[in-house]
């Protein structure tokens, strides 16, 4: 594999990955997957942060559709992504690959609270650092936590590994003449509703400066590819 053109990125990962074949929760032969992925990552001279998000188990959004008090229901979903930060924790630790989980909902008891610069200290010394609970606040998605995390820490670039292999220009699976694109605009992300994350977490990046690289993480060794600049990905960023 050729060296990375990045130093240091954030891998957002959705909730629903870790699943692996299952319908709900967590699949520890594909967390061990993934956690093999984000290794030969970081032995290539790396240095990542991770985001999941919590869909696997509980999503705020689809507990508020029930009629839950959306607020309540979007805490509730924090708590799922630091459940899946402990398991990738876990995953990475058993790889022998350091890793500490930052929480921005305070639990002294299972991981740290979200300190910037400890984070950086971490990075330093080549530990993971997995960001959990989003950004601790209520009516923000994963994905506005992994945008603000990915400027927080000055990343390079935002990873977000999903099951489809990019952005197109409609959905892939209801149509099959969807077209992918190899670079695209955040504004025309926005314009078109394209759906790669959510505007916040888009607009984000578009005024920090940080690509969204979209690809799909279900194909084993594709993390690898795509540092490489290689294998099928969507680059986000700004028009030339």
């Amino acid at each position: 594999m050729s060296s990375p053109k990045y130093k240091r990125i954030l891998l957002k990962l959705s909730g629903e990955v870790l699943m692996g074949d299952q319908q709900f929760g967590i699949d520890p032969a594909f967390v061990a997957e993934l956690a093999q992925e984000v290794k030969a990552a970081k032995d290539n001279g790396l240095e990542i942060c991770l985001v999941i998000g919590g869909g696997n188990i509980f999503r705020g959004m689809a507990g508020a559709a029930q009629g839950m008090d959306r607020a309540q229901a979007d805490y509730m979903g924090m708590l799922a992504t630091v459940m899946n930060a402990l398991a990738m924790q876990n995953a990475l630790e058993q790889l022998g690959v350091q890793t500490r989980v930052q929480s921005a909902v305070q639990m002294d008891q299972v991981c740290e609270p979200v300190i910037r610069r400890r984070a950086e200290r971490h990075l330093e010394k080549g530990r993971v650092v997995i960001f959990a609970a989003g950004v601790g606040a209520p009516y923000f998605t994963t994905d506005s936590g992994a945008a603000l995390r990915a400027a927080e820490m000055r990343c390079d670039a935002l990873f977000k590994g999903t099951s489809v292999d990019g952005v197109y220009d409609s959905d892939p699976k209801l149509n099959s003449a969807a077209k992918r694109f190899e670079t695209v605009s955040y504004d025309k992300v926005l314009a078109n509703n394209l759906r790669v994350m959510d505007a916040s977490a888009v607009a984000l990046c578009r005024d920090n400066g940080i690509p969204i690289v979209v690809f799909s993480i279900r194909e084993k060794g594709n993390l690898a590819r795509v540092l490489a600049g290689e294998g099928i990905q969507t680059v986000v960023k700004e028009e030339a």
